[in-house]
């Protein structure tokens, strides 16, 4: 079923909803959009009420022309009015790198309506070291996308460093990729980076947060996907009730570079946690100890 709603700040939205069960949420990356999720709505639907939407400045969803509609906060929020619109308490929240920063803020502000996050992919800015350089980049892409429009600069952008694992395992899925990205809007895109990039605190920073977030956590990274990796373990340490699973040989784009064990992965996830299992680390498995000797 495909509908609209409209946020609390006058944007519509583009929603589909697929499915019966158990609500899953699916938040898109800033190179994707809803039909991104496409693999994983044709798994999980066949047991579970599959929620995507497109963000705000994708179109069919409203492209609001001020930047400072574009936030990591906004985002947040955005989710949660597609749940009320769809009468959804809670729902496990999925998101990949742009939409795993919101799934990950989602469950910090709003714990009690997510039964489970996963947060993949999500890293890029969040190296202390790289913070600077990140929004220096973030506000060039911006730039570029008006510049050179959507479609001449995806050939660009989708030729990042961390898009070469898909490009070479299946170029047939990185081309539809590069294709629905040079269909984007290019000013929601460059909205985007500007408002939600380049203004996200970085995850270190919120370190106390995560701390006491005990909402169960799934991350997700591929191992060549190298500026999510040490973000990936550090959200390890810090989230009491989270599990790391690591990729080998892959991207950033994991959901479509291997549906397969992206799907896996989360359909176990979603089963231990359904079954009250996915606990936080028992405090006897401490992290400095190597061998007991009493």
């Amino acid at each position: 079923m495909t509908e609209s709603t409209v946020t609390d700040d006058d944007v519509r939205l583009h929603v589909e909803d697929t499915g019966e069960g158990t609500p899953i949420v699916f938040v898109h990356e800033f190179g994707g959009d809803q039909r991104s999720w496409e693999p994983q709505v044709r798994y999980f639907s066949r047991r579970y009420r599959c929620v995507t939407f497109n963000a705000r400045g994708y179109p069919p969803s409203d492209v609001p022309g001020d930047v400072a509609q574009y936030s990591q906060a906004r985002a947040v929020e955005d989710i949660r009015n597609v749940m009320e619109h769809l009468g959804i308490g809670r729902a496990h929240i999925v998101g990949l790198s742009m939409g795993g920063f919101a799934a990950l803020h989602f469950g910090m502000t709003y714990p009690d309506r997510a039964l489970s996050l996963v947060v993949a992919s999500a890293g890029y800015g969040a190296e202390k070291e790289y913070e600077d350089y990140f929004k220096e980049v973030s506000r060039e892409v911006a730039e570029q996308f008006e510049k050179q429009g959507s479609e001449k600069f995806s050939h660009t952008y989708g030729m990042a460093a961390s898009r070469v694992p898909f490009l070479l395992k299946d170029p047939k899925g990185w081309n539809e990729f590069r294709r629905m990205l040079g269909e984007h809007s290019a000013q929601g895109s460059a909205h985007t980076m500007r408002g939600v990039q380049a203004e996200r605190p970085s995850l270190y920073e919120l370190e106390d947060a995560l701390r006491k977030m005990t909402v169960p956590t799934l991350v997700v990274v591929g191992d060549e996907d190298d500026h999510c990796l040490n973000p990936g373990i550090f959200l390890k340490r810090v989230i009491p009730a989270c599990g790391l699973h690591v990729l080998p040989k892959s991207g950033h784009t994991i959901n479509l570079e291997e549906p397969d064990a992206f799907n896996r992965s989360l359909s176990e996830f979603f089963a231990t946690v359904e079954e009250d299992r996915w606990l936080p680390r028992d405090p006897r498995s401490r992290p400095t100890e190597i061998m007991k000797t009493r």
